[in-house]
């Protein structure tokens, strides 16, 4: 600093001196104003202070505290009161006493700061990182005209930031940042799993700029080169905070606003500041980079565009600047790129490009990159080899490579790298044996994640000899069976991550020396008893033995009081039914989480009722029943899962009280949840009316009590306002839909779904910014769904499933937003007139469902150019006309599921048709495909597909499922040989016409068909023999045609009815009963409308699955009927039946 070269005026000024002084004055006239306020020279010499500045830091002393937990530990007693202050830790003073500079940065601090406002001296003030937990009004900032660097970050700090601080027109350097980190520490405090949700909005943002605002804040600030405002609220003025700044701080060196919910691009004129070098913009939303940038981003050291919803072409020539050393553009999914060459002695130091869709394979000039300290290029579309360059690397101590494609082998150089601590590699395509290295005793890598690739023979000896790892990760690999001694060595061990790895358990296991662990992972180990050198592991923190094959009671020592958190799901296990309290050796654990998922467990453990700091609960899916103990309702609980169970009521009533007293009074036991974030317990058996107190639950993110009994009406929620997804489908709730709602401004995910709610269509939830997922299907919703304000609503919505309601009037859909739109649902409703053109537009959506109402319209050709689109029903409409004028460029890229059935579509059977369908034509290999289904994690899409007049619904629709239904309509001539080219097709109904001629025996190369109905046609002629080929084909109905001959007598021919071939009179051989010289007898005529019932529909689906085979993909796609127990035995004769065909799901 210029203070630094000036003397102390003991003596009055010579001439000599006046005149260099002068000389600065000249040279450096911008800082003027500075220059006359420097002190004299600072020193951290002891020496006595003045007493005026001593009081104060003594009056400081006695208002502050430690409050490392948010509440009182201790006084503050850092300084001994018999020294001179000026020596006092963090306290710096000049060459007269003054202090002049306060850092108590990082000491877990509260209480009140006042007295330091008395030190009008002051040039530098560090209270950062400490937990005061109050707002900055009450202080006189303007107090402390001379201060040069205020930095108050982290440190618990909200509400309005003062106007004082806009009065500091001296200050060099302002940092108000990151006040949401405090809170996310203090959140962390009360609840270990925390880190699972996002800290609430107002808690993201707690200090914020609205009066003053960014403008006036700074407007007074122009000797200004850091600002760091990360996590104010400055939303006020997003869109001119950029122009603001390009014109008031020009000497900016230092921009750093994230997450500020800072609005637009980002703006040219930022070229106008030619001193910046740094710029932090992380988590707001630009969206796009100015023309410029490139301009912009020569002068960085630094760039940090993290969360910034950035899309398009990344501009690589940025990391090719002589200047750059540190580029964050992470969690941008849309944002493309490719490495460029990098060339020798690049001065990067830092590169993330974390969750980008950046992809290619990774150069050899990465090596080029000699200064390189952290890469993370993990979670993007990287393929191909690790370069082998990167052992050129020195100075490389992070490396993030998972989450991509890459392939080969792992070179073994990778574990030499000089300066390693961390090697992520996971989750990747990497196969074969890593080869043994040398010197793996000087290695200094403390976190090794290789998880989840393909990686197999024995793990080197030479990892098992690192000396500092600290993390091993070697999950879900095939390397050759492990035993457990073989980790013995690594002392420095504290997690250990072994899930889905076969591992040998010596049965003497106890007297292993392992060292001690902090988390231990061994979930789907094919364990079968509890390991018993857990014994001796008395820091064990967190421990999952979830997915193995352990039955019995758990032992009292595997509850060690170390324990926080316990993983058993999936294990058929039981507890204790008296635990040893009283031994003093004996201590139980204090749990935070507890995971008993899918353990046979038919009782709540008792010893729960001594877990009063639990926080995480799961036992789902067991077999516990009747009421719910009401000790289970801790105030501690956040996370709550109890779905899956047969429990019957919330509340276990006390002598003497009634249900319905218990469900209406006001302090119902599950009332105490008042800390509740997510509560899960759906698919039980109870009933009555859902507590009031759920919709007052300010910290409630998540309630699903779907699938059960409750009825009544939905409580109001008017204080659940962090209330993100609420799913009460499946019960019987009654009324209109609770128009406190709206208050649930963070709500994305609603619900109400097989209830019998009557309410008209509920535009009023447009209030609602983040609703995703609407669902209101089969209740008793009425009347017209127009919106007459001619606008957009519901900007983010995703799926809309209105389907099986009482709408009517005219189809009108044009108040959604078409982009965003997935999946639209309104089938089974009374709406008529033409479909809206404006689907058109809708160019993310992947299912259509219009069936079962009153359109009137052709086929809609103009869908083609959706790039979707999977689903598309038209079902039992009024469709007319014929279907040819397909546009063969555009096609149907993605459709594997149409239905068109019972509309009045007429004409021949085109190939123009066929040849639209261009999904259908591509051949999915299902071994290796995944069972992935249609939909995201919140919403899952389902399906109702009709065959032989029986309607089958699937709860969830596999990505491979294929299905074509003409059936029901007029279409007539014969069904052509270009049939063939839907290679991939399982599903054919294309009964109820009038196709003619013979079956195409080119059906045969349909072999992943697995059910055809072609039955109420006019085809004629032999059964091809060819078709049995088709060994997949599960069912069959060639039934009332003018088919004859013989029946083919092989494979899956074998297993159908007579129900499959009915009324073709001049049919003959088995399973019908008439021989092949017995032609010609009369028939019986087909089935009337009312006779093609669900029995009828029963005995002919049950014969035909006898022939099933088990990769049959219409049983994966999670089919339901209204039969419950017809489907009951489907699955009994699949189990018997499964082994017929070689081929098998995946």
């Amino acid at each position: 600093m210029l203070y630094a070269s000036h003397n102390p005026p003991s003596d009055p000024l010579n001439m000599n001196t006046l005149h260099s002084l002068i000389s600065s004055l000249f040279l450096s006239s911008c800082f003027l104003p500075l220059l006359f306020s420097f002190s004299p020279p600072q020193t951290h010499l002891p020496m006595q202070c003045l007493d005026d500045h001593r009081a104060p830091l003594l009056q400081l002393q006695h208002h502050l505290y430690y409050a490392p937990n948010f509440t009182f530990s201790s006084n503050f007693d850092l300084w001994n009161v018999n020294t001179d202050c000026c020596s006092w830790e963090g306290v710096t003073c000049d060459a007269y006493g003054h202090i002049v500079g306060i850092d108590l940065s990082y000491k877990n601090l509260s209480g009140s700061f006042h007295p330091i406002f008395n030190l009008h001296r002051l040039q530098r003030l560090n209270l950062a990182g400490n937990n005061f937990n109050t707002t900055l009004f009450s202080y006189g900032f303007d107090k402390l005209q001379n201060l040069t660097h205020l930095n108050l970050s982290s440190s618990c700090f909200h509400g309005q930031i003062p106007v004082e601080i806009s009065f500091l027109k001296r200050l060099v350097s302002l940092d108000l940042s990151n006040q949401d980190s405090c809170c996310f520490r203090y959140y962390t405090i009360l609840d270990p799993y925390f880190f699972y949700f996002p800290l609430p909005c107002e808690l993201q943002q707690p200090l914020k700029l609205e009066n003053p605002n960014f403008k006036t804040l700074i407007k007074n600030l122009r000797f200004l080169t850091d600002l760091y405002l990360d996590g104010v609220n400055i939303s006020t003025q997003s869109a001119k905070w950029c122009e603001t700044t390009s014109l008031v701080l020009s000497n900016l060196r230092v921009l750093s606003l994230s997450n500020c919910g800072l609005k637009g691009p980002l703006c040219s004129s930022l070229s106008r500041l030619p001193f910046l070098s740094k710029l932090i913009l992380d988590g707001n939303p630009i969206s796009y980079l100015p023309p410029n940038f490139l301009e912009i981003s020569s002068r960085l050291v630094s760039l940090s565009l993290r969360y910034c919803n950035l899309s398009g072409h990344f501009p690589t020539e940025i990391l090719l600047s002589p200047k750059i050393q540190s580029i964050d553009i992470s969690a941008n999914d849309q944002l493309m790129g490719q490495l460029p060459e990098f060339p020798a002695n690049n001065a990067l130091q830092s590169f993330s490009l974390y969750l980008t869709n950046f992809s290619g394979k990774l150069p050899q000039s990465i090596g080029n990159l000699k200064f390189l300290t952290d890469l993370e290029l993990n979670y993007c579309n990287f393929f191909g080899p690790i370069p082998s360059s990167i052992a050129n690397l020195s100075h490389l101590v992070k490396l993030h490579l998972e989450g991509n494609k890459l392939s080969r082998s792992i070179h073994s150089s990778l574990f030499t790298l000089p300066s390693l601590k961390i090697l992520y590699l996971g989750e990747n395509q990497l196969v074969g044996k890593i080869d043994e290295f040398p010197n793996a005793s000087s290695s200094l890598i403390q976190e090794l994640h290789i998880g989840n690739n393909y990686l197999t023979g024995p793990i080197p000896k030479s990892i098992l000899q690192l000396p500092k790892p600290e993390l091993l990760h070697i999950r879900g690999n095939s390397f050759s069976c492990m035993k457990l001694d073989m980790f013995v060595q690594l002392n420095n061990l504290r997690t250990l991550l072994l899930d889905n790895i076969s591992l040998l358990m010596e049965s003497d296991n106890r007297s292993l020396t392992f060292p001690q662990l902090g988390s231990l992972m061994l979930r789907s180990c094919n364990l079968t008893e509890f390991p018993e050198f857990i014994k001796r592991q008395d820091k064990l923190v967190h421990l999952d033995l979830s997915n193995n094959h352990i039955h019995g009671v758990v032992p009292n020592w595997l509850l060690k009081s170390s324990l926080s958190s316990l993983h058993l799901s999936f294990n058929v296990i039981d507890f204790p039914k008296k635990l040893p309290l009283s031994d003093a050796n004996f201590s139980f654990p204090v749990l935070r989480g507890l995971s008993l998922g899918s353990c046979n467990i038919s009782a709540f453990p008792e010893f729960l009722k001594s877990q009063e700091n639990l926080g995480y609960l799961v036992l789902s899916n067991n077999k516990i029943s009747g009421a719910i103990p009401n000790w289970v309702w801790k105030k501690s609980l956040r996370y709550l899962f109890l779905a899956n169970n047969h429990l019957s009521s919330l509340d276990q009533l006390l002598p003497n009280q009634s249900s319905t007293s218990s469900q209406t009074s006001l302090t119902r036991p599950i009332c105490n949840l008042s800390q509740i974030k997510v509560f899960n317990a759906s698919h039980n058996n109870l009933s009555g009316m859902i507590p009031n107190c759920l919709g007052k639950m300010n910290d409630l993110y998540l309630l699903d009590l779907q699938g059960n009994n409750f009825s009544g009406m939905l409580p109001k929620f008017s204080k659940a306002t962090q209330l993100s997804i609420l799913k009460v489908s499946e019960n019987k709730l009654e009324g209109k839909l609770p128009r406190s709602l709206v208050e649930c401004t963070l709500l994305e995910v609603l619900d109400v779904g097989n209830n019998m709610m009557n309410d008209t269509f509920p535009f009023w939830l447009q209030k609602l910014p983040y609703l995703t997922v609407l669902i209101l299907r089969e209740n008793k919703f009425y009347g017209q769904i127009k919106h007459f304000k001619h606008k957009f609503v519901f900007p983010n919505l995703d799926v809309l499933d209105i389907a099986s309601n009482q709408f009517s009037g005219e189809l009108s859909i044009n108040f959604l937003q078409a982009t965003r739109l997935r999946s639209l649902k309104i089938g089974g409703n009374k709406l008529e007139g033409k479909l809206s053109r404006s689907l058109a537009n809708c160019k993310a959506l992947e299912v259509l469902d219009l069936g079962n109402n009153m359109v009137h319209n052709t086929f809609p050709f103009w869908l083609e150019k959706l790039p979707s689109l999977k689903v598309l029903i038209l079902r039992a409409n009024r469709f007319y006309g014929t279907i040819t004028e397909f546009n063969t460029e555009r096609r149907f890229p993605k459709l594997r599921i149409l239905d068109i059935g019972s509309n009045n579509f007429s004409g021949n059977f085109s190939i123009e048709f066929l040849q639209s369908l261009k999904a259908m034509m591509q051949l999915t290999n299902d071994d290796k495909a995944k069972l992935d289904y249609i939909g995201e994690y919140y919403y899952q899409d389902s399906v109702t597909i009709f065959n032989k007049g029986f309607e089958m619904f699937y709860q969830k629709v596999l990505t491979i499922l294929t299905c074509l239904d003409l059936s029901n309509n007029s279409f007539h001539g014969r069904i052509p040989e270009e049939i063939q080219m839907l290679r991939s097709l399982k599903v054919l109904n294309l009964s109820y016409n009038s196709f003619s001629g013979e079956i195409p025996v080119a059906l045969e190369n349909l072999k992943d068909l697995e059910s055809l109905d072609l039955s109420q046609n006019e085809l004629s002629g032999k059964i091809p023999a060819q078709l049995t080929s088709l060994t997949f084909l599960a069912a069959l109905n060639l039934s009332y045609n003018q088919l004859e001959g013989s029946i083919p007598q092989s494979n899956q021919f074998i297993t159908f009815s007579n129900d499959s071939y009915h009324g073709n009179p001049k049919l003959c051989g088995l399973p019908l009963s008439r021989k092949c010289n017995e032609v010609g007898l009369p028939m019986p005529p087909p089935p009337r409308g009312d006779e093609e019932s669900w029995l009828y529909a029963m005995s002919t689906w049950k014969i035909a699955l006898i022939g099933y085979a088990s990769g049959l993909v219409v049983g994966l796609c999670i089919g339901y009927t209204g039969l419950n127990e017809l489907g009951n035995k489907w699955v009994d004769r699949l189990k018997k039946h499964g082994k017929r065909n070689k081929r098998r799901c995946r």
